[in-house]
């Protein structure tokens, strides 16, 4: 009898274990989650920040039909420049890699998501082209838009406030940040004074 207990508390002890163990490995893979960037996983940005978990950093490239490409950009496509303004954390000090660059009015905007969230002040950049209502003229700060570009989730159909105007050459850039991660390809955009020369020594 004793020992039909024994074995019973033995085998007990052992499924214990085993249960214990399996909790502590998969516990484990889940503390580590995959690096992946989604356009604003990390937020060093000159707008509001948890909601830019969702910001997509990598794009396919296409751009809005009708943007004009700069005819003698400071920053020619294929060249290289050092990020000197970051939208998001690993972006400033990073080496870009020219892709695209065009003649087009940058706006910073406010907006609330179309998907819920917080509000998102001051974000950096949509362009002329990536507005709903998009004629000749550039918009006044102030004036409410409709965007269609999707950077972001939540960002395309959002209504948006213009909060300044920059008429200047944007460059789509591929670029590592300097946090480590993956390559981020295609990002939109930066403005000519948010980049700068590479020093030859």
């Amino acid at each position: 009898m004793m020992m039909k207990i024994k074995n019973i508390i033995m085998l007990l002890i052992l499924l214990i274990s085993v249960y214990t163990i399996a909790g502590c490995a998969s516990g484990n893979e889940d503390s580590s989650p995959k690096e992946k960037i989604t356009q604003d996983e990390n937020t060093e940005m000159d707008h509001s920040d948890a909601e830019h978990a969702d910001m997509d950093h990598s794009s396919t490239g296409e751009v809005p039909e009708g943007l004009q490409e700069a005819e003698n950009p400071t920053y020619e496509v294929g060249s290289k420049a050092i990020i000197t303004e970051g939208h998001m954390a690993g972006m400033k000090g990073a080496e870009a890699t020219i892709v695209g660059a065009y003649d087009t009015i940058a706006y910073a905007i406010s907006y609330a998501p179309t998907n819920g969230g917080e509000r998102v002040t001051n974000h950096k950049w949509v362009i002329h082209e990536e507005i709903q209502e998009a004629s000749e003229e550039p918009f006044e700060q102030g004036t409410e838009v409709t965007v269609e570009a999707s950077h972001m989730a939540g960002m395309e159909g959002a209504t948006a406030e213009i909060d300044s105007a920059e008429n200047t050459t944007v460059y789509m850039i591929n670029f590592t940040p300097t946090t480590g991660g993956e390559e981020v390809t295609n990002h939109k955009w930066v403005t000519e004074s948010e980049l700068s020369q590479i020093e030859h020594h």
